[in-house]
């Protein structure tokens, strides 16, 4: 348990101090001029005697290889970037200052060890030299995906993600590759979540698909979040990009919303149709406009809710007679 704890805490981020690389660059510089003017002071016989001209020359060269190694540790860091450092294949720590920077330059240099995360959702490519780590905000544009919801519904559903990575040495260590794990467990996260709400319902208090977008987006987010903290990526937010029935039921699914809008509308115009006549029939008895036994005020109710609640136009006819007549 002890040797499992400690692996698990060496793959957590944690900062590194590294060299200014400027005061670095002018030692190097300054060895390189040293080297060379050994190699031709000794070459051209100006040596004080009697210096011997072999160990001069070897210095020279030695301080050249020196030279050349030093001048490997040198890199600079743009404002959003990060540098894994590996050394003989153990995590150092990571440097998230920009600038021009001199460390080891035995750290790790990789090609197979950059994390890059892009903006605006490019697939960009995720192997670049050494272990550079962009932090900036990523934009994952899933695909469409076809999945049955709630109640066994063929629908197609999409989400957009912003996420960063937040952990590079988690991001680095803990997953195979970082973007093909966040793709994956997007897909995951989104099936899981479209298989548990349904697509629509009548209930309107009903959290559903398509009412409660809000709401969707958040469980959405909550589930992307729990997923990919092994990976040390960050969700900053998920929304629902893309919602319909699959379309092998999307016109047999309209037809359906249509019929439901269509009996909604009915029962609202029938509602107030009644409340209407009711209205009519109670100002007329208590004010005395008109006294109608039961028949006539059937009659009444009958033209009322004809006129009320017909869809062609109506056309008024003149009773020239009475009531009875």
């Amino acid at each position: 348990m002890q040797e499992s704890s400690d692996t698990f805490s060496e793959n957590r981020e944690h900062p590194v101090s590294v060299q200014n690389g400027w005061l670095w660059l002018f030692i190097v510089l300054s060895t390189w001029v040293l080297s060379i003017g050994l190699i031709v002071t000794a070459a051209s016989g100006r040596l004080p005697h009697p210096a011997p001209k072999v160990p001069v020359i070897a210095s020279g060269i030695v301080l050249i290889i020196v030279n050349l190694v030093l001048s490997g540790g040198f890199f600079t860091l743009q404002p959003n970037e990060a540098r894994v450092l590996i050394l003989f294949g153990k995590y150092v720590g990571t440097v998230r200052e920009s600038g021009f920077h001199w460390g080891n330059p035995f750290y790790s240099n990789d090609a197979q060890a950059q994390i890059a995360v892009a903006t605006q959702g490019q697939h960009s490519s995720s192997r670049s030299p050494r272990h550079k780590v962009s932090l900036r905000a990523r934009n994952l544009n899933g695909e469409r995906l076809k999945v049955n919801d709630k109640n066994g519904n063929p629908i197609e559903i999409a989400a957009v993600v912003v996420w960063r990575v937040q952990d590079t040495a988690q991001a680095k260590f803990d997953v195979d590759d970082y973007q093909d794990y966040v793709r994956v467990q997007y897909e995951s996260a989104l099936r899981h979540l479209a298989s548990g709400y349904a697509y629509d319902d009548e209930n309107p208090d009903t959290i559903t698909l398509r009412s409660s977008m809000d709401e969707v987006s958040q469980a959405l987010a909550l589930e992307l979040q729990e997923r990919l903290k092994k990976a040390g990526v960050v969700v900053e937010e998920a929304r629902i990009a893309h919602l319909a029935y699959a379309p092998e039921i999307a016109q047999t699914m309209l037809r359906r919303q249509q019929a439901e809008a269509v009996i909604a509308a009915r029962q609202k115009i029938v509602h107030g149709a009644v409340s209407m006549v009711e209205l009519a029939l109670k100002e007329m008895s208590e004010k005395g406009v008109i006294d109608l036994d039961e028949e006539r005020k059937a009659a009444m109710v009958s033209n009322l809710m004809v006129v009320l609640c017909g869809e062609s136009e109506v056309h008024p006819v003149i009773n020239a007679g009475t009531l009875y007549n």
